[in-house]
């Protein structure tokens, strides 16, 4: 767990010394104009990247645990964007209408892919169920993430004919080019993952700089008080504590294994900030700024609180007897009924945790 905290908190540091940049030295004039275009480039690269690296030999393999697909999908996109809508009867008591329009987007947004399948891997939970659950949430988001947003958020959302070229050019294409071209690459990915993962997260810093940036000249942030702030962290704990009890108890009532209701746990109440940064630029555009805020204060919530909980429940997690008399803890979802199986689980666990947690944690 020591390992989670120090690859989650130096990104983001990056990200909130990225922000104090846009603060007071916010691009304009020709630069701004340079770095609108240099974003638009960047979020095609990262969209790219995601096609490259998404298998779908596994999202087929998931399909065998279709009532857990359901059920996070059912959380990130239907229970999430409830909740969402329900915070409009907090405007302007407790929230502005931006700071509210932001927190649905956040409502809105793809489950985590690393990050759940980390926390799950530390809590001893069903990994390749969770990678599958990340890689179908991130698939239907390129679709349901704009139209959720322009049916529910309206008027703060662009997606006029501009808006929808955007997308399309800006998300879809990349994803579908990594995609197709994931055959030939695909190795070339596996062998420098580490180089482009930094070159994934350069992107994500330069889209909130320039999306902060924006802000600042528009002068959105003389709207926010301290005030609201400490209601916007209040609200998205309530969020967050509401969606773990959701995603625990609907997978007990459904009666889930352990390992089956960790994935459901991890992957139904995260959010991706990777995926939501780059979708906001498009949708948002000089407003992203404000609308990205809410999601990078429950990126960070939510990074704490499962870390503590994956630790927690990886100190309660069964042993399973094998024959040379000794215990192993199950790491993997389904009933092993050999000794190899297993030690084939807990290989599998461990390996892909340990790779997870040492790379792109914060997406």
């Amino acid at each position: 767990m020591r390992r989670l905290a120090q690859l989650a908190d130096p990104y983001i540091a990056l990200l909130l010394g990225t922000v104090l940049l846009a603060a007071f030295l916010p691009a304009s004039g020709s630069m701004a104009t340079g770095l609108g275009w240099s974003t638009k480039a960047a979020v095609g690269l990262i969209f790219f990247l995601y096609g490259a690296r998404l298998s779908t030999r596994e999202a087929f393999e998931g399909l065998r645990h279709w009532r857990l697909q359901v059920l996070v999908l059912f959380c990130t996109f239907a229970a999430f964007p409830l909740i969402g809508l329900a915070t409009r009867a907090l405007v302007p008591y407790v929230l502005t209408p931006g700071l509210q329009a932001g927190l649905l987007f956040l409502c809105l947004v793809p489950s985590t892919v690393q990050s759940s399948i980390a926390f799950t891997s530390v809590a001893r939970g069903n990994v390749p169920a969770a990678i599958c659950a990340g890689t179908y949430s991130s698939l239907i988001g390129m679709v349901a993430t704009p139209l959720l947003a322009a049916w529910f958020i309206g008027g703060h959302v662009a997606l006029g004919a501009e808006g929808l070229v955007g997308i399309v050019c800006q998300l879809f294409a990349p994803f579908v080019a990594g995609q197709l071209l994931r055959r030939w690459i695909g190795g070339f990915i596996t062998r420098h993952r580490r180089i482009l993962g930094f070159v994934d997260r350069g992107s994500v810093l330069l889209v909130v700089y320039t999306a902060f940036s924006q802000g600042m000249i528009e002068g959105i942030w003389g709207r926010i008080t301290p005030m609201r702030l400490v209601a916007l962290l209040g609200v998205e704990a309530a969020l967050l504590a509401l969606m773990l009890m959701l995603t625990w108890v609907g997978a007990g009532r459904l009666g889930f294994t352990r390992a089956d209701r960790l994935v459901t746990v991890f992957a139904g109440s995260n959010k991706s900030l990777a995926a939501g940064l780059p979708m906001a630029s498009v949708l948002f555009g000089a407003q992203a700024s404000l609308a990205v805020l809410p999601l990078m204060l429950f990126h960070q919530m939510q990074l704490v609180v499962c870390a503590f909980l994956a630790r927690r429940w990886a100190r309660t997690a069964p042993e399973a007897p094998v024959t040379d008399g000794t215990t192993r803890t199950v790491a993997a979802g389904g009933p092993p009924a050999t000794a190899r199986g297993v030690r084939r689980a807990n290989r599998s666990a461990s390996a892909r945790g340990a790779d997870t947690l040492q790379r792109d944690i914060q997406h």
